[in-house]
């Protein structure tokens, strides 16, 4: 972390206004903090994070400007955002295996709906693997943190508009096929037809923006049980939307 940057900015709020606006939303920094964390792999801290979220508020908090129209929570978001995904980008925040372990997950998805005609069952994925239901959930659990998309948490440059960062496969733009309405339907009707539990936690955490142990709550079940649902539901949306788009 660039500590001496931390403490210019710091020295740069204060006896102003901006320190105002640093101490009143510095609860905002962790909140966003801990729900970015929930779907980053375990190796990742969020002291990290509300240590990079921090220097985006100050920053923020130096360059808002309260006649531009713009509440200055919405502005700093957007900041704060955006400075943890620049430590993100900068670090190798998912480890290589679970990558690969991820896409094995997808492949075997897309072969066994093919061969059975509907979503396959966990333990069926397991066996397609070669690997008891335990070590397959283990799987699902070290992928946290392998995203379809997720505009809520990522801007482009210009930090104008949303854009996406979280797609494992680099190689196709994932703008340009959120931008395509054909995709946008295929993704909306993938989502509609995912089991009814994976369906339901990715309406809570997407639409409620309920965390994973909130959702475990809902759910009766553990958060690595809610972590193990949405990295299946997002293997299950990947291996529909690549064969779609081969």
């Amino acid at each position: 972390m660039a500590a001496p940057r931390a403490l210019s900015l710091y020295r740069q709020t204060q006896a102003s206004q901006d320190e105002d606006y640093v101490s009143r939303h510095a609860p905002l920094v962790k909140r966003i903090a801990y729900h970015m964390v929930s779907r980053l792999p375990a190796s990742v801290e969020v002291d990290d994070l509300i240590q990079v979220g921090m220097m985006g508020l100050m920053e923020a908090a130096k360059n808002f400007d309260p006649n531009a129209g713009v509440l200055f929570e919405t502005f700093a978001s957007q900041r704060i955002r955006g400075a943890m995904l620049d430590e993100l980008r900068s670090s190798d925040w998912m480890p290589r295996h679970a990558r690969k372990h991820m896409r094995e997950i997808e492949a075997a998805m897309l072969a066994l709906g093919h061969k059975l005609g509907r979503a396959p069952l966990e333990s069926e994925v397991a066996q397609h693997l070669q690997l008891d239901l335990e070590a397959y959930q283990n799987m699902l659990s070290e992928a946290r943190g392998h995203q379809l998309v997720h505009l809520e948490d990522i801007e482009d440059e210009d930090e104008n508009h949303h854009n996406v960062q979280y797609s494992a496969d680099h190689a196709i733009n994932p703008l340009q096929q959120l931008a395509d309405a054909n995709f946008q339907r295929n993704l909306i009707r993938g989502i509609d037809e995912l089991p009814e539990r994976e369906k339901l936690v990715m309406a809570l955490y997407y639409d409620e923006e309920l965390n994973l142990k909130e959702i475990g709550a809902v759910l009766g079940v553990t958060e690595s049980r809610v972590c193990q649902l949405h990295s299946q539901a997002i293997a299950r949306l990947r291996a529909r939307l690549g064969d779609w788009t081969s």
